[in-house]
This record gives structure tokens, C-alpha cells and sequence, in this order.
């Protein structure tokens, strides 16, 4: 039984580890912090609220799957239905583990649609920072690294 609690520990925090993780604009990687940058001019045509689809590495599966098996297999006193219930359980837990790390990782976003000066059209998909953009804002689109980032234009 201690087994099961302390894996049962371990999903916990590998999920509470994913929650974490956020790409949102308000927040520099490390990588990123000294990159000389491309900036552009523009103004903001529209705003609306997406979410960005959770994760699946494969990790809340894995673990699900051990949690499962395990738990499933201490079900039984007899060796051939403790087999057959930890593989069932290890089966169900799998699938639970990587829904609940889909679910997880899912995050609300911003799609911004942009007009460039010098005519271009973009679309970018950000996660909600602290800036609210609406139409007719004037933004900067701030290029690093290959990834792009929409906030306010100076005044």
C-alpha cells in the first residue's frame, strides 16, 4: 500500500510540474534574454480568445500506467487474477494519466491579427499576458529566436 501512495505521490507532482510550465509573453526564456531581436510596426485588426490544446509527451500516460498496475495488481491474493487486474488497471491508468496531462497542459491564449506598415497581414497566437490588445492598438511584433511576441507600442 505504501508503494501505491508514493506513486500515486509521484503522478501528483509530474502533473503539478506540467501546470506550470507557461509560455506566457510576460516571461523570457533564459536563451532569449540577450538575442538581438527583429521588431516591426503595426496595428492590431482584431483579438479573440483560443485555447491552445494540451500536451501529450507521453509522461502522465507512462506514469498512469505504472500507478495502475501496481494498484491493480495488489488487488488480489491470487497471482493470475492479480496478473490479469494490474494489466487492466495498468491499461485504465494510462489513459487516465495522459488525459489528465492533456487537461493540464491546456492554456488560454489570444490569436492576434495584425496589420504590418507596410501592408503584410499577421496572425499570432500568444498566451494571455498582463497587456490587453484590442483593435486599433498600436503594437510592436517582437521576432527572437523564431518565435514571436505582440506587445503595446510605446508612446
Amino acid at each position: 500500500m505504501q508503494k501505491i501512495l508514493k506513486s500515486a505521490g509521484s503522478v501528483g507532482l509530474v502533473l503539478a510540474l506540467a501546470a506550470c510550465a507557461s509560455s506566457s509573453p510576460d516571461v523570457i526564456q533564459r536563451g532569449d534574454a540577450q538575442r538581438m531581436a527583429q521588431v516591426q510596426d503595426g496595428v492590431v485588426l482584431s483579438v479573440r480568445n483560443v485555447v491552445v490544446d494540451g500536451s501529450q509527451s507521453g509522461i502522465g500516460a507512462a506514469v498512469g500506467g505504472v500507478v495502475g498496475a501496481i494498484g491493480g495488481s495488489a488487488g488480489s491474493g491470487v497471482q493470475r487474477e492479480a496478473q490479469v487486474l494490474g494489466v487492466l488497471a495498468g491499461v485504465a491508468g494510462a489513459a487516465a494519466g495522459n488525459a489528465i496531462e492533456r487537461f493540464s497542459t491546456k492554456e488560454e491564449a489570444v490569436e492576434i491579427l495584425v496589420q504590418l506598415k507596410g501592408g503584410d497581414r499577421r496572425a499570432i497566437v500568444q498566451a494571455k499576458g498582463s497587456e490587453q490588445l484590442a483593435a486599433g492598438d498600436p503594437v510592436i511584433l517582437v521576432t527572437t529566436g523564431g518565435k514571436v511576441r505582440v506587445t503595446k507600442a510605446p508612446k
